[in-house]
């Protein structure tokens, strides 16, 4: 499954999620059976290349989300303490990220 984070940063697991606003690089993250199987960067959303994405994180629950669920994500958002993607990917495999619901 593929996850997409908004990111200060390259640095690999270590980059931080911000809010989508402040986003320099998207986090494509593909996660399969417990671990992360390949990890890319894009330059906008737009420029992201894959034909679906299942979940998206955010920074927080008061960012704008309609059009990444109208996509057809999930729409996820990290507690407090989870600000890596390393700490994202640990939250997600053990279902401790929150959902934005309507």
């Amino acid at each position: 499954m593929l996850i997409l984070v908004p990111v200060d940063s390259e640095e690999g697991l270590a980059s931080r999620i911000v809010p989508r606003m402040e986003a320099k690089r998207w986090a494509l993250i593909d996660f399969d059976a417990g671990e992360v199987r390949s990890l890319r960067f894009f330059d906008s959303r737009e420029s992201v290349d894959a034909d679906w994405i299942d979940f998206a994180v955010l920074e927080n629950r008061f960012e704008n989300y309609m059009d990444l669920m109208e996509e057809g994500m999930m729409v996820l958002v990290r507690r407090e303490g989870q600000d890596t993607l390393e700490s994202i990917v640990e939250a997600f495999k053990f279902k401790e990220l929150d959902e934005i619901g309507l």
